[in-house]
């Protein structure tokens, strides 16, 4: 091993050891380029039908997206509170539901002596220690999320600047293929934020509109979880069918089943039609690179990791089509 090959493999070292340490900044920066995406897709939509500058559009949909957020506080929020306050009554009657069904039925006693044992006193009592340490943790969230914002707002307002910034630094030869790779970055990362958008909503509006029907308890708080869980696929929707599940179960197992056939057939929807039809222009991600991906950056860095993991996957999808097959693999004599 000669000295250029060591300098390069220790610059390649430190250069990952910098990356983990600063794990939570490029986190954060990189979740601030999504929602500057986000904007920046509304304000394009503005600038078409109107000629108003960038600066003032962004204020438009600012201020929109701020009024429509009211609006919506206004309707859903005080029904959600009541509809948690509710949830936190009900926990105890699901448990012991629970604890009956398995009692019942002798094959499960096994079962129902360790769910008991599992839910002790003794056992919940340590959870107080725990809820402060989650309360700190919210609270740095927050202003993580805070922070992400704002760099968004400054990145939607002169997107140029930025984007010439990292042409830049990009050596002479590659500064075309750089500038394409940011544009097709740019159109499918604005492609998926508008597409997954649309079926969240979609499955929300028909969840609560069918929980509603089957007079399901709490169908808001339930339908409000089951679209946003959207953005998360493989593992989101199937988590957030747990919880109008179990609320179910307390009026009657034919409930339940009801429940549960409305939940598979909106996920199929959403899963093999809706976002596939409205993906089909931008970038299809495979369910098993998702699945991996999620997995992977929950691992590395929690639940921020698994909500930023498929923007970053669409990205890497596009860098790997554009670098790696373009400019290596279809090169290679």
């Amino acid at each position: 091993m000669n000295a250029r090959t060591l300098l390069v493999a220790l610059t390649l070292v430190m250069l990952a050891l910098l990356t983990w340490q600063l794990r939570w900044v490029l986190l954060v920066l990189f979740g601030a380029v999504v929602l500057a995406v986000a904007l920046d897709v509304l304000i394009e939509k503005l600038q078409k039908r109107t000629s108003l500058p960038r600066p003032l559009s962004l204020a438009v949909v600012l201020l929109v997206l701020l009024i429509v957020g009211g609006v919506v506080f206004q309707l859903l929020v005080p029904e959600l509170i009541t509809q948690v306050q509710e949830l936190g009554n009900l926990v105890p009657t699901v448990i012991e539901k629970l604890k009956s069904m398995l009692s019942s039925n002798p094959r499960l006693i096994n079962l129902e002596e360790s769910f008991t044992q599992q839910f002790s006193w003794e056992r919940i009592q340590p959870l107080g220690s725990q809820l402060l340490g989650f309360a700190g943790g919210a609270a740095n969230s927050l202003i993580q999320l805070l922070l992400m914002s704002l760099l968004a707002v400054l990145l939607a307002l002169d997107p140029g600047s930025h984007r010439q910034m990292v042409i830049a630094v990009t050596p002479r030869p590659a500064r075309q293929a750089m500038d394409e790779l940011l544009n097709k970055c740019r159109m499918a990362l604005g492609g998926w934020l508008t597409g997954m958008t649309i079926s969240a909503s979609t499955v929300f509006v028909l969840t609560w509109a069918g929980l509603a029907l089957l007079k399901v308890p709490l169908a808001l708080l339930s339908a409000l979880l089951c679209g946003l869980l959207t953005f998360v696929p493989t593992i989101g929707p199937t988590a957030a069918t747990l919880l109008p599940l179990s609320l179910a179960l307390l009026t009657s197992p034919v409930l339940m089943l009801q429940v549960l056939v409305l939940r598979l057939i909106l996920q199929n929807l959403e899963a093999f039609v809706l976002t596939p039809l409205l993906l089909s222009r931008t970038v299809n991600l495979l369910p098993t690179v998702a699945l991996m991906a999620q997995l992977s950056l929950g691992a590395l860095l929690g639940l921020p990791g698994v909500l930023l993991a498929l923007p970053l996957v669409v990205v890497l999808q596009v860098g790997m089509e554009q670098v790696v097959v373009k400019q290596i693999m279809d090169r290679w004599a």
